[in-house]
């Protein structure tokens, strides 16, 4: 069983910070708060990070742990989840590429825990919108959920079940980052107009 989806979303900022909005969302601090958009992200860790001196291109890694909602009663039994239910924490690994000059980042997320049963996987990419390149940035966002076979424990309803509930859950968590990048953009649109227009 698989589900796929596309979407756009057209940022009215130039790439340069679309792209540095987003690279800071998921440390955020106010979107990491107890009542932010991103309050389900539990910490970030950069594994790696390399910036080649020649093309200035960079390439980084990064570990990102959620909480999701408590899954399917069938699927706590198949996690060993207590009977109460609750949470389930999530590892994601992502894969940054940022090619400065050719204003072109591309960023791929999977998810590294419970792809036994689940297997996430979104595709980024952050360029100048096509239209007005140097002022709006166009974001075009392609994920793909894959279900394991349950057919040994469960009908193939519940596959799409899961499924759909995945795609439910990652449209909203989409649209809430969407939402952050937005406003960190604004702030640094914000604080960009103040220090050009203070006294010299």
């Amino acid at each position: 069983m698989v589900v796929s989806y596309t979407r756009e979303h057209v940022y009215r900022h130039p790439w340069h910070r679309v792209t540095a909005a987003a690279w800071r969302k998921f440390t955020d601090p106010a979107a990491r708060a107890a009542t932010g958009s991103l309050a389900h992200i539990l910490d970030v860790h950069t594994l790696s990070r390399d910036v080649d001196p020649v093309s200035g291109r960079l390439r980084a890694v990064r570990a990102i742990a959620g909480r999701t909602p408590p899954p399917p009663l069938l699927l706590r039994g198949l996690l060993s989840l207590s009977s109460g239910g609750g949470d389930v924490v999530v590892l994601c690994v992502e894969r940054t590429d940022v090619d400065a000059p050719a204003r072109d980042m591309r960023v791929d997320s999977r998810n590294a825990t419970l792809r036994g049963l689940v297997d996430v996987e979104e595709r980024c990419s952050y360029a100048p919108h096509p239209e007005r390149p140097d002022e709006w940035t166009l974001c075009r966002q392609e994920t793909t959920i894959r279900c394991a076979p349950l057919a040994a424990v469960a009908p193939a309803r519940v596959a799409e079940v899961v499924e759909r509930r995945c795609a439910e859950r990652f449209t909203q968590n989409a649209d809430k980052g969407r939402e952050v990048v937005e406003r960190i953009c604004a702030d640094l649109a914000a604080e960009q107009d103040g220090i050009q227009e203070e006294p010299r």
